[in-house]
C-alpha cells in the first residue's frame, strides 16, 4: 500500500518550526469524517488530528511529548497509536510512524472483497505467499517501490481472472515495462493475447515466444521473396500462422511454394495458400513428399499437353494454369481419356 511519506518520530517543539501555524493549514480528508470519526474515541481522534498536524513539518516527536501537549495519559497516547496502527491509517516503521493515505485505504476496501482472500487467508496460503512475492517483486522493480494501492486489486484479479503463474505475472509487467506502456488498459491487452494463446506457466510463455519468432522470421521471408517491402498486413499474417500453426509446415515447404508463387506473373498470397492448403489436404508432411508429387503433376501436364496438341486443342497453351483446381481437372480429364 502506497504510504505518504509523513514520518512522526522522536522529538519535536512547534516553536522551532519555520512555518507559523497562523499561515498554515492542515487538510483533513472527507472520508476521515464519513468513515472514522464516529468510531474512533474521543482522546484517539485528537491524537491522529494532531499527529497529522505534525507530519507537515516532518520533525521528530516523542511519545511524552504528545502526552504532555496533548494533556492525555501516556497509556492513552500508546493506545490511540496501536488503535490507528490497527485499522492502518498509520504504519509504525524503525524511525516512527507514517501517515497513510485514508482514500486508498478505502479505495482498497471497496475492491478487495471482490478480487482477493482475506488477509488471515492471504497469509497462511502458500498460493497467497507467492503471489505477494511477485506482487512486492512488481512494484520493487517496477514501480520503484512506490506501486499506488489501486494496483493492487487489478493484480489479484488478473490473477484470477487468467490464472497466470507468479512468473508470468512478473513477465508481463516486464514486458510493458520495456513498452514504455506500464498502463492498465495495455497491460490488460497483453494479458488477454497471453491468455487466448493458453499461456498459464512460464513454460507456456517461452514456447509462445519461440512461436512467435518461428512466426516473424517466416513473414519476413514472405515479405522480401514477394518483394512486399513493408511488414505483413494482419489478414496476410493470419495466413502465416495458419501454415505454421494449423498445417505444421515449416520454411522449407513454404519455401517450395513461395518459389512457385513468384514465379506467377501476379504472385499473391491467395495463390500461395492454395498450393499450400492443397498440400496440407493431400496429406503432405514433408518436403520429400511434395517434390515427388510436384514431379509427377509435371510429367502428367506435359502428356496432357502433348494429347490435346494432338488433337488440335492449340489454344491450350494460352490457359492460365495458375488456379490448381483447373490444373488438377485437366489432368483427371486426360486420365478419363
Amino acid at each position: 500500500m502506497t504510504n505518504e511519506h509523513w514520518e512522526v518520530t522522536n522529538i519535536m517543539k512547534l516553536e522551532d518550526a519555520e512555518i507559523s501555524p497562523l499561515f498554515s493549514k492542515t487538510e483533513i480528508p472527507d472520508i476521515f469524517f464519513s468513515e472514522y470519526l464516529s468510531q474512533s474515541n474521543g482522546d484517539f481522534v485528537k491524537v491522529y488530528l494532531y499527529l497529522l498536524f505534525l507530519s507537515k513539518y516532518e520533525k521528530d516527536v516523542k511519545i511524552n511529548d504528545l502526552s504532555k501537549k496533548l494533556v492525555l495519559p501516556l497509556k492513552v497516547i500508546q493506545d490511540a497509536l496501536k488503535y490507528w496502527e490497527d485499522i492502518g491509517a498509520i504504519t509504525k516503521k524503525n524511525t516512527g510512524y507514517i501517515i497513510n493515505n485514508l482514500q486508498e485505504i478505502e479505495l482498497y476496501k471497496i475492491y478487495k472483497p471482490k478480487t482477493s482472500l482475506s488477509a488471515e487467508e492471504l497469509k497462511k496460503s502458500a498460493e497467497g505467499q507467492k503471489r505477494a512475492q511477485a506482487i512486492e517483486c512488481i512494484n520493487n522493480k517496477y514501480f520503484s517501490g512506490l506501486m499506488p494501492t489501486s494496483w493492487y486489486p487489478d493484480i489479484e484479479l488478473w490473477f484470477k481472472k487468467y490464472n497466470f503463474d507468479e512468473e508470468v505475472m512478473i513477465a508481463l509487467f516486464g514486458y510493458c515495462f520495456d513498452k514504455s506502456a506500464l498502463h492498465r488498459n495495455y497491460i490488460q491487452t497483453v494479458a488477454e493475447a497471453w491468455a487466448k494463446n493458453n499461456i498459464r506457466t512460464f513454460t507456456d510463455l517461452d514456447m509462445y515466444y519461440e512461436k512467435q519468432e518461428k512466426l516473424n522470421l517466416i513473414a519476413n521471408t514472405i515479405s522480401k521473396k514477394l518483394s512486399l517491402k513493408r511488414n505483413l498486413s494482419q489478414y496476410e499474417y493470419a495466413y502465416v500462422e495458419k501454415w505454421v500453426i494449423d498445417f505444421k509446415y515449416n520454411l522449407d515447404i513454404i519455401e517450395i511454394a513461395l518459389k512457385r508463387t513468384t514465379s506467377k506473373a501476379n504472385p499473391s498470397f491467395d495463390y500461395l495458400d492454395k498450393l499450400l492448403s492443397d498440400w496440407h489436404d493431400r496429406g503432405f508432411t514433408t518436403t520429400e513428399e511434395i517434390q515427388k508429387f510436384l514431379l509427377e503433376m509435371k510429367e502428367k501436364n506435359k502428356n496432357v499437353q502433348n494429347l490435346e496438341k494432338t488433337a488440335g486443342y492449340n489454344k491450350y497453351e494460352q490457359r492460365s494454369y495458375d488456379n490448381l483446381n483447373n490444373l488438377y481437372a485437366n489432368v483427371k480429364k486426360k486420365q478419363e481419356a
